[in-house]
Protein backbone atom coordinates (compact mmCIF):
# COMPACT_ATOMS: atom_id res chain seq x y z
CA UNK A 1 0.00 0.00 0.00
CA UNK A 2 2.73 2.67 1.28
CA UNK A 3 4.42 1.45 -2.40
CA UNK A 4 1.39 2.27 -4.18
CA UNK A 5 1.09 5.87 -2.67
CA UNK A 6 4.73 6.59 -2.90
CA UNK A 7 4.19 5.55 -6.86
CA UNK A 8 1.14 7.59 -6.65
CA UNK A 9 2.93 10.40 -5.15
CA UNK A 10 5.78 10.71 -7.51
CA UNK A 11 3.65 10.15 -10.38
CA UNK A 12 1.01 13.57 -9.33
CA UNK A 13 4.45 15.30 -8.70
CA UNK A 14 5.66 14.43 -12.56
CA UNK A 15 2.31 15.55 -13.67
CA UNK A 16 2.24 18.78 -11.81
CA UNK A 17 5.96 19.60 -12.77
CA UNK A 18 4.93 19.08 -16.73
CA UNK A 19 2.27 21.18 -16.37
CA UNK A 20 4.10 23.92 -14.91
CA UNK A 21 6.51 23.36 -17.70
CA UNK A 22 4.10 23.76 -20.36
CA UNK A 23 2.05 26.53 -18.67
CA UNK A 24 5.93 27.96 -19.10
CA UNK A 25 5.76 27.37 -22.91
CA UNK A 26 2.36 28.69 -22.99
CA UNK A 27 3.15 31.98 -21.52
CA UNK A 28 6.42 32.15 -22.87
CA UNK A 29 4.60 32.11 -26.85
CA UNK A 30 1.75 34.15 -25.78
CA UNK A 31 4.94 36.68 -25.16
CA UNK A 32 6.59 35.84 -28.48
CA UNK A 33 2.94 36.61 -30.28
CA UNK A 34 2.62 39.50 -28.34
CA UNK A 35 6.03 41.12 -29.12
CA UNK A 36 5.37 40.11 -33.41
CA UNK A 37 1.78 42.30 -32.60
CA UNK A 38 3.79 45.03 -31.80
CA UNK A 39 5.15 47.85 -34.50
CA UNK A 40 8.73 48.06 -35.17
CA UNK A 41 10.77 51.12 -36.27
CA UNK A 42 12.43 49.93 -39.93
CA UNK A 43 14.59 52.15 -41.57
CA UNK A 44 14.35 52.17 -45.51
CA UNK A 45 17.59 53.08 -47.46
CA UNK A 46 17.41 53.91 -50.97
CA UNK A 47 19.48 51.51 -53.00
CA UNK A 48 17.76 48.59 -50.39
CA UNK A 49 21.97 48.88 -48.35
CA UNK A 50 22.52 50.62 -45.23
CA UNK A 51 25.34 53.12 -45.80
CA UNK A 52 28.61 52.17 -43.90
CA UNK A 53 28.92 55.38 -41.72
CA UNK A 54 26.13 55.93 -39.85
CA UNK A 55 23.91 59.06 -41.18
CA UNK A 56 22.75 61.77 -39.54
CA UNK A 57 19.18 60.82 -40.00
CA UNK A 58 17.20 59.08 -41.81
CA UNK A 59 15.16 59.60 -44.92
CA UNK A 60 12.28 57.19 -44.51
CA UNK A 61 11.28 55.44 -41.33
CA UNK A 62 8.46 52.92 -40.17
CA UNK A 63 6.44 52.74 -37.44
CA UNK A 64 3.92 50.13 -37.85
CA UNK A 65 2.09 50.97 -41.09
CA UNK A 66 3.08 54.81 -40.65
CA UNK A 67 5.79 55.85 -43.02
CA UNK A 68 7.82 59.12 -41.82
CA UNK A 69 9.78 61.16 -45.03
CA UNK A 70 12.53 63.62 -43.86
CA UNK A 71 12.62 67.20 -45.65
CA UNK A 72 13.81 67.06 -48.96
CA UNK A 73 15.22 70.30 -50.58
CA UNK A 74 16.23 71.32 -54.29
CA UNK A 75 20.14 72.00 -54.11
CA UNK A 76 20.77 73.20 -57.40
CA UNK A 77 20.10 76.67 -59.53
CA UNK A 78 16.49 76.99 -60.88
CA UNK A 79 13.17 78.54 -59.52
CA UNK A 80 10.25 77.25 -57.81
CA UNK A 81 8.67 75.20 -60.53
CA UNK A 82 11.68 73.11 -60.60
CA UNK A 83 12.46 73.15 -56.99
CA UNK A 84 8.78 72.07 -56.30
CA UNK A 85 9.05 69.50 -58.69
CA UNK A 86 12.19 68.31 -58.24
CA UNK A 87 11.11 67.93 -54.35
CA UNK A 88 7.63 66.10 -55.36
CA UNK A 89 9.72 63.59 -57.12
CA UNK A 90 11.95 62.88 -54.40
CA UNK A 91 9.35 62.17 -52.06
CA UNK A 92 7.62 59.82 -54.75
CA UNK A 93 11.35 58.03 -54.53
CA UNK A 94 11.07 57.27 -50.84
CA UNK A 95 7.41 56.22 -51.02
CA UNK A 96 7.94 54.04 -53.72
CA UNK A 97 11.43 52.16 -52.13
CA UNK A 98 8.76 51.98 -48.89
CA UNK A 99 6.31 49.95 -50.44
CA UNK A 100 3.93 53.79 -50.42
CA UNK A 101 2.57 56.03 -52.81
CA UNK A 102 2.17 59.62 -53.10
CA UNK A 103 -2.15 58.54 -53.08
CA UNK A 104 -1.25 57.01 -49.54
CA UNK A 105 0.40 60.77 -48.11
CA UNK A 106 -1.69 61.92 -45.29
CA UNK A 107 -0.19 65.08 -44.10
CA UNK A 108 2.23 67.54 -45.62
CA UNK A 109 4.61 70.18 -44.20
CA UNK A 110 6.41 72.80 -46.94
CA UNK A 111 8.87 75.01 -46.16
CA UNK A 112 9.20 77.79 -48.64
CA UNK A 113 12.32 80.23 -48.35
CA UNK A 114 10.22 83.16 -49.78
CA UNK A 115 5.86 83.71 -49.48
CA UNK A 116 6.49 84.88 -53.03
CA UNK A 117 6.66 81.39 -54.09
CA UNK A 118 3.33 80.06 -52.46
CA UNK A 119 1.18 80.44 -55.85
CA UNK A 120 4.39 79.27 -57.99
CA UNK A 121 4.58 76.14 -55.70
CA UNK A 122 1.10 75.19 -55.46
CA UNK A 123 1.26 75.05 -59.68
CA UNK A 124 3.35 72.44 -59.44
CA UNK A 125 1.90 70.72 -56.36
CA UNK A 126 -1.65 70.71 -57.43
CA UNK A 127 -2.85 66.94 -58.33
CA UNK A 128 0.29 65.19 -57.21
CA UNK A 129 -1.26 63.85 -54.07
CA UNK A 130 -3.97 62.35 -55.82
CA UNK A 131 -7.51 63.18 -56.00
CA UNK A 132 -7.51 63.55 -52.05
CA UNK A 133 -4.44 65.36 -51.29
CA UNK A 134 -3.41 64.99 -47.96
CA UNK A 135 -3.75 67.97 -45.46
CA UNK A 136 -1.16 70.48 -45.43
CA UNK A 137 1.04 73.39 -43.67
CA UNK A 138 3.01 75.69 -45.63
CA UNK A 139 5.03 78.36 -43.89
CA UNK A 140 7.65 80.30 -45.22
CA UNK A 141 10.95 80.21 -43.26
CA UNK A 142 12.61 83.26 -44.90
CA UNK A 143 15.70 83.86 -47.27
CA UNK A 144 18.58 81.21 -46.86
CA UNK A 145 16.57 79.84 -43.65
CA UNK A 146 15.55 76.63 -46.28
CA UNK A 147 19.10 74.39 -45.74
CA UNK A 148 21.23 74.28 -49.23
CA UNK A 149 19.21 77.39 -50.53
CA UNK A 150 16.64 75.41 -51.92
CA UNK A 151 13.36 77.37 -52.82
CA UNK A 152 11.47 74.92 -51.11
CA UNK A 153 11.75 71.74 -48.78
CA UNK A 154 8.67 69.04 -47.93
CA UNK A 155 8.79 66.29 -45.59
CA UNK A 156 5.57 63.94 -45.08
CA UNK A 157 3.65 61.39 -43.00
CA UNK A 158 1.59 58.53 -45.31
CA UNK A 159 1.10 55.11 -44.54
CA UNK A 160 2.23 51.75 -46.00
Amino acid sequence: MEKDRRKLLKGTAALVAASAVVGVAKVAAKDKDKDKDKPKKKVYYQGGKAPEKTPLFSGAVSFGNLLFIAGKGAHFQGDIASHTKHVLDEIEKELTNAGSSMDKVLKVNVYLADIKDYTGMNEVYQGRFGKEPPVRTTIAAGPGNVPGNSLVEIDCIAYI
